[in-house]
């Protein structure tokens, strides 16, 4: 028991099968609380100095947590009371059975008063929670927030949809959230993600065994999922052994192409050619003397330039424009005929041209393709689709027959065949300008080197935010990221 690492998301009805699952197989369910409630008991023990404790218990197992909790901190001498959303009389099973055991009053939640100097303990809802916070619950809460009390919350904050990340506004923040054999879906998706404040997972006796007949698919972003698909440059080798990447240049916004160009070659792409209009060269020649520029008439031309079996992977959108978009949508629907095997990434201007002609670009993509939208240029590619962003994000990869990384604070990676991954390390310094063209020469540079194109979309995003932390906080420009990657790529491989 104690503290584990997985990288397996669970919704709440595959953590209630897991559940189920134990309890068939011969472990108590009050077995299963019991090794809760310790596990948040010493996490409060660690991080916190405080010697009160308010418990706030809802009517199912998760209130039996709680007063397990309030069992346990009183027996190490803390002073506890505990507040229950229901008469003791309407608890069930488990629930039933800890608030027996733990021998003390209760409160009723209009008559608690808080403090700051008291630790409060939320075990109100689970991660099934449904629907809308409502009084009592919300009043108490108000108080709360009102004495600034340090919250810790069992499984996930109260009010917080464990599937969506969804949060009813009169949710509270934690500053420790305490879960249980594998972290949930609202756990990584903002705003629940925001709420939950240091999040740990705790082993309390489910087989890992049980996740097959949950069937998950998803994971967090985490390099154990990707790691071994990274390539080292090994003596005797060339550089087209690490593929030649491709960048329809921008002609009035360079800097975007820039930007791109410059974190493919530092991601470690043998080669980078950028493909403009003759009037750019000087710019794209004199900012990076590592990069190819060929000039290049109209985008229409970029497909014979891709003839080149060599010529492996190749990036569309970045300071690309709409002053063309007929030309614009020709570039691309060649770019993906000219092999299935040849990665392509499209970023930007690259999806919004085909807003009103999408069944096109669907036609032509395979999966070595990568779409990078943020959220208003998903919404333009993807106007039909709705639910949690994974739901979406899973949605439009199925769609589109693409690999998906809809980005954000929590960007979500998706595959046409299910996987999907979870992002979280991406710091706030990353909302600037020319993040996102960094973070799709990445993905292009990953490609050219042979990686999977799921594997090269995840581990593209968390070097991307690993990067920027490295950066080490305000005062962070895009131009910054490429240079930092090479750190990151030391300590992965």
């Amino acid at each position: 028991m104690g503290r584990i690492f997985p990288t397996e998301v669970l919704t709440s009805r595959q953590m209630t099968e897991a559940d189920r699952l134990t309890v068939e197989n011969g472990t108590p369910g009050y077995s299963l609380m019991q090794r809760a409630g310790k596990a948040v008991v010493a996490e409060i023990i660690e991080a916190c100095q405080f010697r009160k404790a308010l418990v706030l218990c809802g009517p199912g197992n998760n209130g039996g947590d709680g007063f397990v909790i309030a069992r346990l901190l009183r027996e190490r001498g803390w002073a506890v009371r505990v507040a229950c959303l229901v008469s003791l009389d309407d608890l069930r099973d488990d629930a039933a059975h800890a608030a027996r055991d733990w021998r003390g009053g209760t409160l009723e939640f209009e008559d608690v008063e808080t403090a700051a100097d008291e630790l409060v303990v939320d075990a109100v809802f689970g991660t099934g929670f449904r629907g809308q916070l409502e009084e009592p619950v919300t009043g108490l809460f108000d108080r709360i927030r009102v004495s600034r009390s340090t919250v810790v919350a069992v499984d996930i904050p109260s009010g917080v949809s464990g599937d969506t990340g969804e949060a009813d506004p009169k949710a509270l923040r934690a500053a420790l959230t305490v879960t249980f054999f594998r972290k949930k879906i609202g756990h990584l998706l903002l705003p629940g993600m925001a709420h939950c404040g240091i999040l740990t997972v705790h082993d309390i006796g489910i087989e890992n065994e049980v996740l097959e007949t949950t069937r998950f698919a998803l994971k967090e972003n985490v390099p154990a999922v990707w790691r071994a698909h990274l390539r080292r440059k090994r003596p005797g080798a060339h550089k087209y052994d690490y593929g030649h990447a491709v960048i329809l240049g921008g002609a009035r916004m360079t800097g975007a192409t820039l930007l791109a160009a410059h974190a493919t070659l530092r991601i470690g792409a043998g080669i980078c050619t950028v493909l403009g209009v003759e009037e750019t060269s000087v710019v794209y020649r004199s900012y990076l003397p590592s990069l190819i520029f060929e000039p290049l008439g109209s985008p229409r031309e970029l497909a014979a330039r891709l003839e080149d079996a060599r010529r492996n992977a190749v990036l569309i959108g970045p300071g690309a424009g709409q002053g063309d978009p007929e030309g614009l949508r020709e570039a691309i629907i060649g770019a993906c005929a000219s092999g299935r095997d040849k990665g392509i990434v499209l970023d930007a201007d690259a999806l919004t041209v085909f807003q009103f002609a999408r069944d096109s670009l669907f036609d032509s993509l395979h999966g070595r393709c990568v779409l990078t939208p943020h959220d208003g240029e998903f919404a333009r590619l993807f106007p039909d689709l709705d639910g949690s962003k994974v739901q979406r994000a899973c949605d439009a990869a199925s769609l589109s027959g693409a690999i998906v990384i809809l980005k954000g604070s929590d960007t979500v990676i998706a595959a046409p065949d299910g996987r999907c991954a979870i992002n979280v390390n991406g710091p706030p310094e990353l909302a600037t300008a020319g993040t996102g063209d960094v973070l799709s020469g990445i993905v292009l540079g990953l490609l050219a080197q042979g990686i999977p194109a799921f594997e090269a979309a995840c581990a593209s995003v968390w070097i991307h935010g690993d990067a920027a932390r490295r950066f080490g906080g305000p005062g962070l420009i895009s131009s910054d990221l490429p240079d930092l990657i090479p750190a990151t790529l030391r300590e992965l491989t």
